[in-house]
């Protein structure tokens, strides 16, 4: 049975509807608009993630009997809103940056396109997906980039909710991690799982070896041990004696990890394992990820700091009505005008403006209109960015699923590519590259 997704909503966002359908401004056309007006943390790019998760539950976003329910018996909004949501399906369009992809300041993410009330219920819904994911993917990619070549696997589940950490596994993934710890993410997007034992694996044996030979009867030789509940030093000794030589891995979860990796790389080396890889797990960020680049570390699993953004748990996206249809039927952009939040009205669309095949500007055409837009008299800016994710309510289901996920990391490693040696530093710094706005009107 599908679960409605309609109440995963702000009250104001009913409130401005049900007003808006007293004093017959509902049916006005008008776009939307998500974006971030800076990168959250000094970051130099983003990662657009949640799209796909978006769109599902934009499907669901109905009002059923007991949303109803709530609804008249709270006294949260009026009869005649209550009518209108009965019937409620989103019928409007959604175009926007395709999930993976890399965004700057006032990108225009997502636009949706539609009647008020089609497109301003879906205001908290999709910033609580974007902001998120989209803060975890920045992370995550910042990570993947410090870790190069050695696979990074997302384990930090019990460092979130219960449905959050489901949703940053898939986003670490698109990001560029190549497994996730948690089995939902698994089952529910295809993201390969990983996993052997924790510390108290260990300590329910009498003894080290004890649980060493338990875990390489269950999982054969090539299995990770975990070797430091303990001595380190023995612990590697005594993985080798129990499993051979062949011994898949060990696992490293304490201690100065660029010294101990060094100490036991040459450990293993010495003992004849020198095909058993080393992975390393302790509160690792990108910035220590860095830091044991030149370290005899083969993979890494990364917890807490993924899934909570690497201390920036948002991407500061706000969602704002940037076109609407005068009464006359002409098209107006608005706009926020104060100080400090100010932004640009109009409907848009963005390009990546590339040099030899690498991102110098992120250009951003804006008209009142449409018609500028769509027939843009033979412009040339650039690499276009959005892509049509609903046409008249329907949804294109091809960005959900496993298969729109793995499309979307596909996408984001790729786009990667594309950016400036000066946006792979870790340090804190202005974007990478420009947004360039283009009046059209």
């Amino acid at each position: 049975m599908t679960s409605s997704t309609a109440l995963l909503t702000d009250r104001y966002e009913l409130t401005m509807l049900a007003a808006s359908l007293r004093d017959g401004t509902a049916f006005r056309p008008s776009v939307f608009e998500l974006f971030s007006r800076r990168l959250s943390g000094g970051r130099r790019f983003g990662v657009v993630a949640g799209t796909g998760r978006l769109l599902s539950l934009v499907r669901d976003f109905r009002f059923g009997d007991d949303e109803l329910r709530f609804l008249r018996d709270n006294q949260i909004v009026d009869a005649p809103a209550v009518k209108y949501l009965e019937d409620y399906r989103f019928t409007g369009s959604i175009r926007g940056y395709r999930e993976g992809e890399l965004y700057f300041p006032g990108s225009p993410i997502l636009t949706v396109e539609g009647t008020f009330a089609d497109a301003v219920v879906l205001e908290t819904l999709a910033l609580s997906v974007l902001n998120h994911d989209s803060a975890v993917a920045t992370a995550a990619s910042r990570m993947s980039i410090a870790a190069g070549e050695r696979p990074l696997a997302e384990m930090g589940s019990r460092r979130a909710a219960e449905h959050s950490a489901v949703a940053a596994a898939r986003a670490a993934y698109i990001a560029g991690f190549s497994a996730t710890s948690n089995l939902e993410a698994g089952r529910r997007w295809g993201i390969p799982t990983m996993g052997t034992a924790a510390h108290s694996w260990t300590l329910l044996h009498d003894t080290e070896e004890q649980a060493f030979r338990a875990q390489v009867d269950s999982l054969g030789a090539g299995t990770t041990l975990l070797v430091d509940t303990y001595d380190i030093r023995t612990g590697v000794e005594t993985a080798i004696r129990v499993a051979g030589t062949e011994l898949g891995g060990v696992r490293i979860d304490s201690g100065d990890l660029p010294i101990v990796a060094a100490e036991v790389r040459a450990q293993l080396d010495e003992l004849g394992a020198t095909g058993t890889r080393i992975t390393v797990t302790s509160d690792l960020d990108e910035y220590a990820i860095a830091a044991l680049a030149a370290s005899p570390v083969d993979s890494y699993g990364v917890g807490t700091s993924v899934v909570t953004g690497s201390g920036y748990p948002t991407a500061s996206m706000v969602y704002k009505l940037v076109a609407r249809q005068d009464s006359d039927g002409s098209w107006v952009g608005v706009a926020k005008a104060s100080a400090d939040k100010a932004s640009h009205g109009g409907r848009k669309a963005a390009f990546r403006t590339m040099e030899d095949g690498v991102a110098v500007g992120e250009t951003v055409v804006v008209a009142d209109g449409f018609e500028e837009l769509e027939s843009p008299a033979g412009r040339s800016e650039g690499r276009a960015l959005q892509v049509t994710f609903a046409e008249g309510g329907e949804i294109d289901a091809t960005h959900e699923g496993p298969e729109g996920t793995s499309a979307a990391r596909a996408h984001h490693l790729r786009v990667r590519e594309e950016l400036p040696v000066r946006a792979l530093a870790l340090s804190k710094s202005d974007p990478a590259i420009p947004t360039i706005y283009v009046d059209v009107a």
